[in-house]
C-alpha cells in the first residue's frame, strides 16, 4: 500500500503533497459541469479545456464492443496526439451499440467544442457513459456545450462540478490532486474520475481523466501511463463486469525525453487514490477488502491470485454477510491456474494469521467473524513459493447492488 499521510497532508515516505481540487489543481487546466438535459435532473456534461497544447495517451477497455466516442476519440489520438486541446464527457447515454449514428453524434460533439474553443475538431477527445443502445440528444448536447463553454473555470469548484457531471450511479464526485518537486520546480498530478459499477480488472465501466504540467515526450507519457493502470484501475473489482466504454486518459505539455523523478510515484498515487474511491463507492458496498499476495513466483501470478479473489462473488458476498469462509478466497485463488502449492500458502486477516501452511485454521470462527465486521478489511496469502507481491482492490455484493441494477434504467 501507499505510505499513508503526514498529519500535514504529505506524503513522508515519496515526498507528495496531496491538494484539494483533483484535476483543477493542475495548471493551465479549466473546467466547467453543467446540466444538459441528457438526465433529468443532475448534472450531465462535463468540459475539460487546456490552454496549451498537450501530449494526450490512453488505456482503454478490453471489451471486444467499443463504444463510438471511444474508438472516435482514439481516431483524434492518433492524429493530434501531441496537440489535444479539449475533452467532453456526457453521463446518462453511452452511445454505444449506436451504429453509424453513433459515431455521427461522436464525431459531431467534437466538432461543436472545437468550433467553440477555436481548435482543431481532431484536438477534442470524447467521452460518453451510461445507458448502452440509446442514442445521445444532439440539440440538448449542443446546447449544453455552449453554456458549459461560457462556465468554463479553474480550481477546485469546476474541478468538483466537472467530476459530478460525469457520475452515473456513483454516490460521489472522485478526485485526487498531488504536487512533488523535482529540485525547485513544483509539478502537479491531479484527476478526477467515475466509476461505481461494471467494475472489473482489465478496466470497467469507468472513466479517468489525469493530467500533469510535467513535460515529456509522448512516448514516455504513455509508458507511464500503462505501468500505473496496470497497478491500479486493472486490479479494482467490483462486480466482475466489463463495460464498452472504459477509458483513463492522461494529459502533459510537450517535452523531450522521460518524466522526471517522482513523477511515475506521483501519477500511481493519483490513479490509485481514484481506483479506490470507486470500489469504496461501489453500487450498494458496505464494505472495502484489500486483497495482497505475496511469496507469489512472479508479478503475472501474485496479480492473477489478487485479482481472482476481489473477483469472486462468493468471496464477496461472504465479505458482506461477515461469514468468515475462507475456503472461499482459496477455492478463487486457485481458480486461474496460477501454480500454487496446496502445501505451502497461509491467509492472513487483517494481519492475524487466519490459515497457517494450506491447513490449520489459527482463528476461530468467532474472532473472524469479530475481524470481518470491518469496513475495511485486509486479507493477505503468502503462496511461499516466491518474493513477488501484488494488491488488489473490491468490496462486497450487497442487496442493494441488485436492487440498483434490477432498476438501472426502469
Amino acid at each position: 500500500m501507499i505510505a499513508p499521510s503526514s498529519s500535514n497532508g504529505q506524503r513522508e515516505a515519496t515526498r507528495l503533497i496531496e491538494l484539494r481540487g483533483g484535476l483543477g489543481a493542475v495548471p493551465g487546466v479549466k473546467l466547467a459541469g453543467v446540466h444538459a438535459g441528457i438526465k433529468k435532473r443532475k448534472p450531465d456534461l462535463a468540459l475539460i479545456a487546456f490552454t496549451e497544447d498537450q501530449n494526450g495517451v490512453s488505456v482503454v477497455t478490453t471489451n471486444e464492443i467499443k463504444a463510438a466516442p471511444l474508438l472516435v476519440s482514439e481516431e483524434h489520438l492518433g492524429t493530434s496526439g501531441t496537440k489535444m486541446r479539449a475533452v467532453v464527457c456526457n453521463s446518462g447515454c453511452a452511445n454505444a451499440c449506436t451504429g453509424e449514428r453513433g459515431d455521427r453524434d461522436a464525431r459531431a460533439t467534437a466538432r461543436q467544442a472545437a468550433a467553440l474553443l477555436g481548435v482543431k475538431q481532431t484536438q477534442v477527445v470524447i467521452a460518453s457513459t451510461g445507458v448502452i443502445g440509446i442514442y445521445l440528444p444532439m440539440d440538448r448536447v449542443a446546447k449544453g456545450l455552449e453554456r458549459a463553454v461560457k462556465d468554463l473555470e479553474e480550481g477546485m469548484e469546476a474541478s468538483y462540478d466537472a467530476a459530478e457531471a460525469i457520475m452515473t450511479t456513483d454516490n460521489e464526485p472522485k478526485l485526487a490532486a498531488y504536487a512533488f518537486y523535482d529540485g525547485e520546480q513544483r509539478y502537479v498530478v491531479g484527476g478526477i474520475a467515475k466509476g461505481s459499477g461494471m467494475i472489473a480488472p482489465n478496466m470497467a465501466t469507468m472513466l479517468a481523466f489525469v493530467a500533469t504540467n510535467t513535460p515529456m515526450s509522448r512516448e514516455a507519457l504513455q509508458n507511464e501511463l500503462r505501468a500505473a493502470n496496470e497497478t491500479t484501475f486493472n486490479m479494482i473489482s467490483v462486480d466482475g463486469d466489463m463495460s464498452t466504454n472504459d477509458a483513463v486518459y492522461l494529459f502533459s505539455p510537450r517535452g523531450k525525453g522521460d518524466a522526471p523523478p517522482g513523477f511515475a510515484e506521483t501519477l500511481r498515487t493519483v490513479m490509485h487514490d481514484l481506483a479506490y474511491a470507486m470500489v469504496r463507492d461501489g453500487e450498494g458496498a458496505t464494505k472495502t477488502v484489500t486483497m495482497l499476495v505475496s511469496g507469489a513466483r512472479n508479478d503475472l501470478q501474485a496479480r492473477s491470485v489478487a485479482r481472482a479473489v476481489i473477483n469472486s462473488n462468493l468471496v464477496k458476498t461472504a465479505l458482506h454477510g461477515e461469514d468468515p469462509n475462507w475456503g472461499r478466497v482459496i477455492a478463487a485463488a486457485g481458480s486461474v491456474h496460477a501454480g500454487l502449492d496446496p502445501d505451502t500458502w497461509s491467509l492472513y486477516l487483517n494481519e492475524k494469521l487466519w490459515v497457517d501452511r494450506g491447513a490449520i485454521e489459527v482463528l476461530s470462527e468467532a474472532e473472524a467473524h469479530g475481524e470481518l465486521e470491518q469496513t475495511a478489511v485486509h486479507l493477505r496469502l503468502d503462496l511461499g513459493i516466491g518474493e513477488a507481491t501484488a494488491t488488489a482492490w473490491g468490496c462486497d455484493l450487497s442487496k442493494d447492488y441488485v436492487r440498483i441494477n434490477a432498476s438501472y434504467r426502469t
